[in-house]
């Protein structure tokens, strides 16, 4: 199967140019492509997961990708989606937002293989230097202000109440430059990303026909979203985050496990980059029996591998497995940490041990005294798995990795003592 069919069969095609000319032009010779994205935060999200896995789709099928990052647009503000403005970020921290974010590109492209090696490129390097009377002339000189009237994300600012800026609406203006220049200096022909962004990607198609007379190409993906038709990629909390500091592995893991039965086929088809066979495999298997959730966990497993790598994610399902009723005994030092980053935990000294109900009231696993010793009475705590009798002493059960216990109440309350 051609990357374009594959890209269809995947459900990743939403707007395009000429898809017949795109496509012969991916089999006649390597191709550039770039995908664009604003460093607003110092990490991406799972939302911009599909863009960037479109360039590792294109790279892995033998072009070269070019991420780019809005070290200028992203002083600026797209308005594509938006209802109010965006708060303006200084010079330093959008420097701050890059460096940040292209430790977690490294994972998501190979920068590295030779004449395929993914290329970051900072639209800033060359906007900056750019005078307003030059920009007017060589880019200004060539939007049609009728059309850019007509794209949907200026349109429904302009008939909202809060309007639109200036600043903004030169917000496709920056973009198409961006295209034109990476096509005069790195010959990349097309520019992919989701659909809200067409009418900024074809802005860029124009001008390079209107200032070059050549033939670019374009492409978007569908804007991912939940079974309720929520924007993908946000929480109660927020977003779900790369960055392994602001959201932790074991999290990343849960947020794709978490995911609703009827969306777990579109989220394979679309973020996997196992051959599309492998995965209408594992889309058949699991609606075959959606109880045992193998579509979640294979979902889970690839994209946090993708994302923070195998070994991360095999400890992020090992931690899974012992908060889901494993036996903890046989996790290792690494899966404990991470444990102990996502439950309650304490450190206590041996004598405490001695104190097995006040332990369970100062740890918060009882509300008094009373209610620990009622619940021993019930066989209600579990203690390294196993279940904590009443008159136990924990100073005689073994410790594991000789420093942890692992306390639990009915399923799901935790709390990791370590024992100093």
């Amino acid at each position: 199967m051609d990357l374009i069919s594959d890209l269809q069969a995947r459900g990743l095609v939403h707007d395009h140019t000429d898809l017949e000319a795109l496509r012969a032009r991916l089999s006649s010779a390597p191709i550039g492509v770039y995908v664009g994205f604003d460093p607003t935060a110092d990490s991406l999200h799972v939302g911009h997961l599909v863009g960037q896995l479109y360039l590792r789709r294109f790279q892995m099928a033998g072009h070269r990708p070019f991420p780019l990052a809005g070290g200028a647009t992203g002083m600026i503000g797209d308005p594509s989606g938006r209802s109010e403005e965006r708060n303006l970020l200084d010079k330093d921290t959008l420097r701050h937002n890059v460096a940040r974010i292209t430790e977690q590109l490294r994972r998501l492209l190979d920068f590295e293989s030779g004449a395929f090696a993914a290329t970051l490129v900072n639209n800033a390097d060359w906007t900056e230097p750019v005078g307003v009377l030059d920009f007017l002339r060589d880019v200004g000189k060539y939007m049609n202000v009728n059309q850019m009237l007509s794209k949907d994300s200026v349109r429904n600012r302009l008939e909202g109440e809060g309007g639109l800026s200036f600043t903004e609406f030169s917000y496709s203006l920056l973009q198409a430059n961006d295209f034109l220049h990476l096509y005069q200096h790195h010959q990349v022909e097309l520019q992919a990303g989701g659909s809200d962004q067409w009418g900024n990607i074809v802005a860029g198609v124009d001008l390079i026909r209107r200032r070059t007379s050549a033939h670019a190409h374009a492409i978007t993906h569908p804007l991912v979203t939940k079974s309720d038709g929520t924007k993908f990629g946000k929480t109660a909390s927020g977003a779900v985050w790369l960055d392994p500091e602001k959201t932790s592995p074991y999290q990343f893991r849960q947020f794709w496990v978490n995911q609703d039965d009827a969306m777990v086929g579109t989220y394979l088809k679309m973020f996997s980059l196992r051959p599309l066979d492998d995965v209408l495999s594992t889309i058949a298997e699991h609606e075959a029996a959606p109880e045992r959730r193998v579509g979640q966990r294979a979902l889970a497993d690839e994209i946090t591998t993708i994302a923070h790598g195998a070994d991360a994610a095999r400890a992020a399902a090992a931690a899974a497995e012992v908060l889901f009723g494993g036996d903890p005994t046989t996790a290792s030092p690494e899966v404990l940490s991470i444990v102990a980053a996502e439950v309650p935990s304490t450190q206590v000294a041996r004598t405490a041990l001695d104190d097995v109900v006040g332990l369970l009231t100062s740890c918060g696993l009882a509300s008094s005294n009373s209610d620990a010793r009622r619940t021993l009475g019930q066989r209600g705590y579990r203690v390294n798995g196993a279940p904590l009798e009443e008159g136990t002493s924990l100073r005689d059960l073994p410790l594991l990795h000789g420093r942890f216990l692992l306390l639990r109440k009915g399923r799901t309350s935790y709390h990791l003592v370590e024992v100093a």
